[in-house]
């Protein structure tokens, strides 16, 4: 009877002001895209445009109401609300727009391929990428990456969706249901006046569903990385991991199953876990439950990827390393862009690589140097080194941040002050100050050094066009001159690009592959399915980009229209 009346004054206590601008904010984000979607729906399908029409009142509705409610109670209900519409209208948008880019034909190939008994790995599907709107991953090498490179666990989920169709759509419909899951599990998880903030960060904002209806295996990962994260400073508490904690363990084992970036955040995690829990119970115990938990992810992913261990295991292996291997061409906003826009390439490109690998390690050290003020940052930390990659795409911080929210919400900084932090003799004492502001610099400048040497590079080769054939529309043939002014041959591979992105190589179809050091040549490169269009637009800005492999190096030259035969 006490406990009753003791929670009577909670069933009647008004909301936090904060708590309604959050719900709020939720309820406002669901109008990001709304519109465009609503107008594509009632050209051709009046029955989504209904619901989406039905959705922007439920919006409107709940805006008015998260603005008046007087109980605590009635705003919970107005985020389930929230919730709810953006689950629906997440599934209006898939129903409209899902065939999915590169990532989805592929995943879907490769459940088809698993499905009917065949090789998944190194097993290149060139013709799905004729399918309009599927892009091409271009390699150093002059090539394309047609086969699937990542672990098993998505064309499994995948492949019970494949009654669907052809092209993407399977594998969308996976991601966007895993990610409709995943959201439900983190509005769970979170306490309740902080649930809202799971709506508008998995589905309000519109990137995740975005992800999900281009079939990102990393939104799997992602997914599966949301029970582990949160309130993780308390995983292994006591020393004990109970059933939640086994649960835990799997799920950090199967999101390593399903994409590699999670492999980045894992030892980050391990470490902190390992941290906290022996500052609680001291190190040996710490070691069992930190070991605990590793061996149960380490088996759960065995489990996953046996199949393929056993049935390919070479080509497996190959696969799921295949996105730190194949030297796939610049792309990203992160540092490449130097190279890729202001100094027209370097001939140090392989540094990036480095400086990124070096800067994973020099994060992850200062983590556990500095975990009691650093902690609650292990979910973000780890996507800082893909700034500095050849492959420095947004999408890589963009899929991961539901984790920060987790962990901003639930793995408060007080968690850690009794954290282990390692802290040898050399750093106590009177100087600690000036020894810890040592170590960090000489954590921290062999990435920088890295990036510095590629960033410094200079384009090994001058590039002249010296002759054009095509009409006033397209272009068939460039005749350049090539001068390489670096030390070492190279074997250059041509596209000619009229954004910010890459496009299809330019065939050789006269003079040397490789041009010697210090030399000169004249080469004449035929373009990719004999034409290339000209834009119709004058003000579009033309560059010719020639990539090798071995090095990795960018030579950039900006086109004027004239060259091209483009009159202004």
């Amino acid at each position: 009877m006490s406990t009753a009346r003791a929670a009577r004054p909670e069933v009647h206590e008004a909301p936090a002001q904060w708590h309604r601008v959050l719900t709020l904010l939720a309820d406002v984000s669901l109008f990001i895209g709304t519109r465009t979607v609503w107008t594509q729906a009632a050209t051709h399908k009046l029955v989504l445009a209904g619901i989406i029409s039905v959705c922007y009142a439920s919006i409107l509705v709940t805006g008015v109401l998260t603005l008046t409610v007087r109980r605590a109670r009635s705003l919970a209900r107005l985020d389930v609300i929230v919730l709810v519409t953006a689950i629906a209208l997440t599934l209006c948008t898939w129903a409209l727009n899902h065939a999915g880019g590169d990532e989805a034909v592929l995943t879907t190939q490769a459940a088809k391929e698993l499905m009917g008994g065949h090789q998944v790995y190194d097993h290149p599907w060139p013709w799905l990428f004729h399918i309009k709107g599927v892009a091409l991953t271009a390699t150093t090498t002059g090539g394309y990456d047609f086969t699937y490179g990542y672990p098993p666990l998505t064309p499994l989920l995948t492949a019970p969706f494949l009654w669907l169709g052809h092209n993407g759509a399977p594998a969308t419909a996976a991601a966007t249901v895993v990610l409709i899951v995943g959201t439900v599990v983190l509005w769970r998880l979170l306490p309740a006046p902080w649930r809202s903030a799971a709506t508008m960060v998995c589905l309000g904002f519109s990137f995740l569903p975005m992800y999900a209806r281009q079939g990102y295996p990393a939104i799997v990962g992602l997914v599966l990385l949301v029970p582990v994260v949160v309130r993780w400073s308390r995983f292994g508490a006591g020393g004990r991991l109970g059933a939640a904690g086994i649960a835990r363990a799997a799920c950090l084992g199967a999101a390593c199953a399903a994409q590699q970036l999670p492999w980045f955040v894992t030892p980050f995690l391990l470490a902190g876990i390992y941290a906290v829990r022996r500052g609680e119970l001291g190190g040996r115990e710490a070691v069992r439950v930190v070991l605990r938990i590793a061996g149960i992810a380490v088996l759960t992913w065995l489990l996953i990827n046996t199949y393929f261990i056993v049935t390919e295991p070479g080509p497996w292996l190959e696969g799921i390393a295949l996105p730190l291997t194949q030297g796939a061409v610049l792309h990203g906003q992160g540092l490449v862009g130097i190279s890729l826009y202001f100094t027209h390439g370097s001939d140090r490109l392989d540094w990036y690589g480095h400086a990124s690998m070096l800067l994973a390690a020099a994060l992850l050290a200062l983590f556990v140097l500095f975990v009691r003020r650093l902690g609650p940052a292990a979910t973000v930390l780890p996507w800082c080194a893909f700034y500095l990659a050849t492959r420095s795409q947004d999408g890589y911080y963009l899929m991961m941040t539901p984790l920060w929210l987790a962990a901003a919400i639930t793995v408060p900084l007080s968690d850690f002050s009794q954290a282990w932090q390692p802290r040898p003799q050399w750093l106590t004492g009177r100087r600690r100050r000036p020894a810890l502001a040592a170590a960090v610099a000489l954590l921290v400048l062999p990435a920088l050094v890295s990036a510095t040497l590629a960033v410094t590079g200079k384009p090994p080769l001058r590039m002249d066009i010296t002759a054009r054939h095509g009409s006033a529309r397209s272009l068939s043939t460039l005749t350049l001159r090539v001068t390489n002014t670096g030390s070492a041959a190279l074997t250059p591979h041509y596209m000619l690009t009229t954004g910010q992105g890459m496009d299809k190589y330019w065939s050789l179809a006269h003079g040397p592959a490789t041009i010697p050091a210090h030399s000169t040549a004249t080469v004449v490169l035929r373009a990719p399915k004999g034409g290339f269009p000209l834009p119709a637009k004058k003000s579009t800005h033309f560059r010719l980009r020639a990539f090798t492999a071995t090095p990795q190096t960018l030579s950039t030259i900006d086109v004027n229209q004239a060259d091209l035969g483009i009159k202004g």
